[in-house]
């Protein structure tokens, strides 16, 4: 219903401008939550491969040094190698491939 303010006639429209403008920032940060969240997710998996190569890697070269068997029985688990002679070939060749 127009209102009539001094002389002049003002018209009010309703708009549902809002309503839309949540959707899209609801929208919107849902997918940068999912984008963060694969970040993580993707950072920690490859954190995950770097510290048991260097764990591997130092175990191998403490193995070289000293031939415990709680080295060879740590470096069968991160492995699964279970044969005492097939954890020392690949410890070799691991050394000699970095």
């Amino acid at each position: 219903m127009p209102k009539i303010y001094n002389e002049i006639m003002r018209f009010e429209v309703k708009t549902d401008k809002n309503r839309f403008s949540d959707k899209k920032s609801l929208l919107f940060s849902i997918l940068i939550l999912f984008y963060f969240a694969f970040l993580l997710l993707n950072i920690s998996f490859n954190l995950n491969k770097l510290s048991r190569f260097y764990e591997i890697n130092y175990l191998c070269n403490l193995l070289l040094v000293d031939k415990s068997p709680t080295n060879f029985s740590k470096l069968s688990k991160l492995t699964n190698k279970l044969n005492k002679q097939k954890v020392w070939e690949f410890c070799r060749e691991f050394t000699k491939s970095i």
